[in-house]
Parts: structure tokens; C-alpha cells; sequence
């Protein structure tokens, strides 16, 4: 994205994102989770390229000294959930499954998944696993890294296979206008940036919806449930996230709630 895009969106994100707070209050409550006590916080596994865990750009050195503040992601998700972060979905035979002791997964932004993590990924949400994965075709973040660095976050989404399988395909309009764009999606209304569109393939995927205009889809896959969203800015960008994570926490909410809110 260029410099000058850039600069119209920082502009753009403010006004927008108090319409988004207050929508999400009118449709669902207070618009945030309730926070649980920390022993009664449910395990989140983490899959990520964005700097929502560790700061963008820290070094080992740093990381281990403690010196380095949580990014503003970190702290809104660990306050509702206990945060496992996870490197891959796989693992070879023999070793522990990282996938395990999980019930609820985030992959937002992924880099590229490996054949095993695929097919990893579909056993773990047809045995009953909630998943929500974020595929952002256009990032729209500020990413102060020089192209090639491993730690530069995946700029545009790596479609895994098995969306597919799933009955579900992603394209991206690069014509369209650069705003901040409400959806709605169950209860709640969130914001999104250059967002890329969701259709049904009639492939083999099970009961697939699409919601949210279009930006997003909620699929029942034999036992689980799979929330894909064409879209990260709202882990990219704080005041698109709430002032205290209700955009977030509406998200999460509605991929992961005990009531299906399609």
C-alpha cells in the first residue's frame, strides 16, 4: 500500500471507528465480553503473522530480557483467554499434537500452512474444534520492516486448501474504494478495511453461509464450526478494535459463542 493510501486511512479510521464502538453497543449489550477471572479463562491456541503476541521487529535478546512492552492485541485477548502460541498445527508422529488440549483456534493473517497443517486443521474442527481464521488480502497495517525480513508479516493472505474443502473461495476487488466499511455479522457490527469476498464453491464443504456482506463466512464442518473473515484490520488497528476490545471480543463471540448467531 503506498505512502499517500496509508495516510487517507489514518485519517479515515477515527470517525469511523466511534461509529463501529457505538454500533456495537446498540446491537449487543455493552459490545465487550464480560472478562472471567483468570483461572476461568478458556484456552486460545494462536496462530499469527501480525505482531498481536510479540512486538513487531523484536529481537531474541529482547524478548528474553522482558524489555519489550505486549503489543495491544496480547493484552485484550489474554484478559478474556489463556493464549497458547502456536508455530504449527502439526506434528510428527510420535510427538504431542499441538492441537491436542485445544477446543477454540485463532489463525489470523497466517503465513503459508504446510500440507500437514491442512490436513491437521480439518481433522481438529471435524472432531468438534471452533476455529475462526482471518485471511486479509490487502493488509493495511503500518509494518516498519524491509521486504524480505522473516518477521514482516504475510502482506497478503495465503488461501490454505482446505477453504476449499470447505466449500468456500476468497477474492479481492483492488478497485475498491479505500474506507472503513461496517458489516454486520450475528449481533454486532464491525469494521473492515479493503476486505477481500467470500463465496460458496458447492464443493465439499458442510452447511456454509455467508454473512457479513459478504466479508465473511460461518461454516458447520461435521462436528465444528469455522468463521472465516476476509479481513485483519481489526487486529491491526486499535481504535478499530474498541477502547476496551468490543469489536474484538464481538468477533470472538460470535465465532466461538455457545449459541449460533448466523
Amino acid at each position: 500500500m503506498s505512502q499517500r493510501r496509508r495516510k487517507l486511512l489514518a485519517g479515515l479510521i477515527p470517525f469511523a471507528a466511534f461509529a463501529g464502538v457505538a454500533a456495537c453497543g446498540e446491537n449487543g449489550g455493552d459490545g465487550a465480553l464480560a472478562i472471567p477471572p483468570a483461572e476461568e479463562r478458556t484456552q486460545l491456541g494462536l496462530m499469527t503473522s501480525l505482531p498481536l503476541y510479540w512486538p513487531l521487529g523484536a529481537d531474541m535478546a529482547t524478548l528474553v530480557d522482558g524489555e519489550s512492552e505486549p503489543p495491544w492485541q496480547r493484552g485484550l485477548l489474554e484478559a478474556r483467554y489463556d493464549l497458547q502460541l502456536l508455530d504449527t498445527l502439526s506434528a510428527p508422529e510420535g510427538t504431542d499434537d499441538p492441537l491436542g488440549e485445544l477446543s477454540q483456534l485463532a489463525v489470523i493473517q497466517p503465513r503459508g500452512l504446510s500440507p500437514q497443517d491442512n490436513v491437521a486443521l480439518d481433522d481438529w474442527v471435524r472432531d468438534g474444534g471452533k476455529l475462526l481464521i482471518a485471511l486479509d488480502p490487502a493488509l493495511t497495517g503500518e509494518y516498519d520492516l524491509a521486504l524480505g525480513d522473516p518477521r514482516l508479516p504475510t502482506m497478503a493472505a495465503l488461501i490454505p486448501p482446505v477453504i476449499e474443502r470447505w466449500g468456500l473461495a476468497v477474492s479481492y476487488d483492488d478497485r475498491q474504494e479505500l474506507a472503513v466499511r461496517e458489516v454486520e455479522i450475528g449481533e454486532a457490527v464491525l469494521p473492515t478495511v479493503l476486505a477481500g469476498v467470500l463465496a460458496l464453491t458447492g464443493g465439499a464443504g458442510s452447511g456454509c453461509e455467508i454473512v457479513a456482506e459478504g466479508a465473511a463466512a460461518k461454516c458447520s464442518v461435521d462436528e465444528g464450526t469455522v468463521t472465516v473473515l476476509a479481513d485483519a484490520a481489526l487486529f491491526e488497528h486499535r481504535e478499530l478494535a474498541g477502547e476496551q476490545g468490543e469489536s474484538l471480543a464481538s468477533l470472538f463471540e460470535y465465532a466461538f459463542g455457545e449459541h449460533d448467531q448466523r
